[in-house]
């Protein structure tokens, strides 16, 4: 495979299965790190709201668990101090103490009205005292605008809820709670100081082991049901990573459905476990439940089934949905801030997932942004890098193999050339050799002449066989000769006899064109390298310039930017545009330039460059038009 169609043929299928493998890979790869990117983006979203939930959760929790821990009796106005634990409900006697309810000035900005449904279906409210309790409330525990707004309140509430619907959601689970029963005194106060080891001894060895039970059991039942929607897991991405992800988002759910259940527990146990008296202590036949969050229509109560002395009460608060609502959505605003909440009457048939904990809503996130990852993901510098690795690779080796290519070319037509151009001398050589040997010269004269003529091709012959030898020693890095300072005049005067001499074997003539003071000038030059340039130039003068009517080759001394310059110029008929694109290429004329032109092989003109450059100096073409042509030889100045 010596054609180079053949060569850029292979190169050519070559470079395509490369750069379709590499397509191929980079597509994948990009494709993987875009999903990976997805991923990781939906991962965040996800991750805000989960941060979203845990802060409404976090701040929702307190506000249940406060309420679970309210003890029964706090749903009345007044409560009877010495029996609030055992016979709350019964008719009050004289002289009892009375206590106002820690609910009479509710100022929660998050609850509207407290309130409790009686055996019978009445709905009274601690904050609305009526008859008496209204004139002892407005004496000294709240004021009649509160009362008148709450009674207000109760009444709508009365007309969106009734204690049937709210019976019938609240569940009859719950244990008896220890309730200590308030001890009189000889002095007739109550002592609130009530040790452990008295409701221990009142209460009976099992009664620790059956209080915690019992709380755990109520607490237990306060949770808001997980339903299996809850759990639905979230379809943002089909890989590892996501089910992961999907599977801590349940776990997470259920973590604080726990959290808020053993806050409600530790709360309730507290409100059941108050200790009011230092003396003997009665079970009651109370139980407590704990709050329950319920819809209504528009409606957000907390509720709980209570039951005292065999009968059923309900308590409850209802929840001002539209603060809370916006309470909580302003405390992540930051991280969804989009994000809306909606009620969720049914938690176990709801399917959107994103439920909170504490009460029955669920989080619509909305719009969530990820701000996005700036500059290129370590996947895609590192296909970019490989990418010029590999086009790099490609223009190396496709330079390469232009090179090997243009060598071989230039190997094949210097053979041609010089042997088209050993042939004439030879064939001179052999044809006068034999006839001055053969004695069929008899004429002094023409003896003389051809005698000349072999002179002058063996020149001719000596010259090519330097030029080449010298390119050869430069291509092997040894032909680096001895740079030193001279005058411009010593280098002109060492090279004029010789240049002058070739400049009449052509029948032309050498004007040199030098001042006195240009002659002082000192170059760093090799003397015997820059003969051998000019010479060069000269040579080709003659060959090129011969046929001009003005026979002149000027030699001019002169200044190239920072340089001493060397001028060599003709009247011949000049160097078009494509030939002057590659007069310093070697051995650029190929057998038939080389048959048709001037004799030589292309080799001249590339030498003297590449000796000029290892000098320090340069060589260059200066373009005069049709008025002949002219190459520059710059020389670095000494000092």
């Amino acid at each position: 495979m010596h054609r180079p169609w053949q060569i850029a043929m292979v190169f050519g299928l070559c470079l395509a299965v490369v750069l379709a493998a590499m397509g191929w890979i980079s597509l994948q790869v990009l494709r993987l790190d875009r999903a990976q990117a997805d991923a990781h983006r939906q991962a965040l979203q996800e991750e805000y709201v989960r941060l979203a939930l845990w802060r409404m959760e976090s701040a929702l929790s307190p506000v249940v668990a406060q309420e679970s821990a309210q003890p029964y009796f706090a749903y009345t106005p007044f409560y009877p101090v010495e029996r609030a634990y055992t016979r709350m409900y019964n008719r009050l006697g004289q002289g009892e103490i009375l206590l106002p309810s820690p609910l009479l000035a509710q100022s929660s900005p998050y609850i509207l009205v407290h309130f409790q449904f009686g055996p019978r279906g009445e709905l009274t409210s601690p904050q609305a005292p009526t008859g008496s309790m209204w004139s002892l409330a407005e004496s000294g525990y709240t004021s009649r605008k509160a009362i008148e707004e709450a009674s207000s309140r109760l009444a709508r509430l009365k007309s969106l809820v009734t204690s049937q619907a709210l019976a019938a959601a609240l569940p009859r689970e719950g244990g008896p709670a220890a309730m200590p029963t308030v001890a009189r005194l000889p002095d007739g106060n109550t002592n609130p100081n009530l040790n452990n080891d008295a409701l221990a001894n009142a209460a009976g060895p099992d009664n620790n082991d059956r209080q915690f039970a019992t709380a755990n059991n109520a607490g237990q039942q306060a949770a808001i049901p997980n339903s299996p929607a809850a759990q639905q897991p979230l379809s943002f991405a089909q890989s590892p990573q996501a089910e992961q992800q999907l599977q801590r988002n349940v776990k997470e759910y259920q973590a604080r459905s726990q959290s808020v259940r053993q806050q409600s527990f530790s709360s309730n146990l507290t409100g059941n476990s108050l200790m009011l008296g230092n003396t003997a202590l009665a079970l009651s036949d109370v139980r407590q439940g704990v709050m329950k969050p319920l819809w209504f229509g528009d409606c957000l109560v907390l509720a709980r089934r209570v039951t005292a002395s065999g009968e059923d009460y309900i308590q409850g608060a209802w929840l001002d949905w539209s603060a809370i609502r916006s309470w909580l959505l302003d405390g992540a605003k930051d991280l969804v801030p989009d994000a809306d909440l909606v009620p969720v009457v049914d938690p176990a048939a709801d399917e959107g997932g994103r439920m909170l904990a504490a009460i029955p809503a669920r989080l619509i996130p909305g719009t969530v942004t990820v701000e996005p990852e700036v500059g290129l993901s370590p996947v895609a510098l590192s296909l970019g890098i490989a990418w010029a690795c590999t086009l790099l690779a490609v223009v190396a080796v496709g330079v390469l193999l232009l090179g090997i290519v243009a060598l071989s070319e230039r190997r094949g037509a210097f053979v041609s050339a010089v042997t088209h151009e050993l042939r004439t001398p030879l064939t001179t050589f052999r044809m006068y050799s034999e006839m001055l040997a053969g004695g069929m010269v008899a004429d002094e004269d023409k003896r003389r002449r051809y005698l000349v003529t072999l002179r002058t091709e063996a020149e001719r012959l000596t010259h090519l066989v330097e030029n080449v030898l010298a390119y050869a020693r430069l291509e092997r890095g040894r032909a680096r000769g001895r740079v030193e300072a001279v005058r411009l005049a010593d280098l002109v005067t060492r090279t004029r006899d010789r240049l002058a001499d070739r400049a009449r074997q052509a029948g032309m003539e050498l004007v040199v064109e030098m001042t006195a003071e240009q002659g002082e000038a000192a170059v760093r030059a090799d003397a015997s390298v820059v003969e051998q340039v000019l010479f060069n130039l000269v040579d080709n003068a003659c060959k090129y310039a011969a046929s001009a009517s003005d026979k002149r080759i000027h030699l001019v001394a002169g200044r190239s930017g920072g340089r001493v310059a060397l001028k060599v110029c003709d009247h011949g008929p000049g160097i078009g545009p494509a030939a002057a694109r590659r007069l310093f290429r070697p051995f650029s004329k190929s057998a038939a330039e080389a048959a048709s032109s001037a004799p030589g092989v292309g080799l001249g003109l590339a030498l003297s460059r590449r000796l000029a450059r290892d000098m320090g100096g340069d060589l260059a073409y200066e373009s005069r038009g049709a008025e002949g042509a002219c190459f520059v030889l710059e020389l670095k100045p000494a000092g």
